[in-house]
């Protein structure tokens, strides 16, 4: 049973088109949505993610979706659920995430979409609990996070970031199901 389109009240969360190509390669070549990533993504990097993403959400039902505005059917972004592809101390584990173009920042979208998302991993996919970290330094992603419910459990250092980067340090938040199932 797919789990997708999730429909909120002004957001699509699907599945990955060709129409969102060029708007997804825009976003990750302006410095401010990307500042708090170690780098700008290529072209070719940013169509290889998105072969990557919609790979996994026909494998699994779920992932980083696209998502549109249901009054401009825009493509703004990603929002979804993923798992890590690095060792920590708290994977293997879900971790939700957010990309969302500059223009729709501030609006409450990505808390939108990411309550969507939150609802579907505990009541479709029965997770236990659903985590979230970004670079320390990432304000308005730990707001966010703070917004959908998420706690607070501790910094670490990113094992993909160099040394002496200062985005290396990262914050944890996680959530758990409310009904203890």
């Amino acid at each position: 049973m797919p789990l997708i389109p999730i429909h909120t009240p002004r957001l699509i969360l699907r599945q990955w088109q060709e129409s969102d190509y060029e708007s997804y390669i825009a976003m990750n070549i302006d410095a401010e949505v990307m500042r708090y990533f170690p780098a700008l993504q290529t072209r070719e990097d940013s169509l290889a993610q998105i072969l990557r993403l919609k790979t996994f959400i026909e494998g699994n039902g779920y992932g980083f979706f696209a998502v549109e505005r249901k009054d401009t059917r825009e493509f703004i972004g990603f929002t979804g659920l993923a798992q890590p592809r690095f060792e920590s101390f708290f994977t293997p584990c879900i971790e939700i995430g957010w990309r969302l173009a500059r223009a729709h920042w501030g609006m409450g979208f990505a808390q939108e979409a990411a309550i969507a998302c939150l609802n579907m991993g505990f009541n479709d996919l029965e997770l236990k609990e659903i985590y979230s970290f970004t670079s320390l330094l990432n304000i308005p992603s730990i707001n966010v996070m703070k917004k959908i419910g998420m706690k607070e459990v501790r910094q670490f250092e990113h094992p993909n970031i160099p040394d002496g980067d200062k985005l290396k340090t990262h914050i944890l938040y996680k959530i758990e199901r409310k009904d203890g199932k």
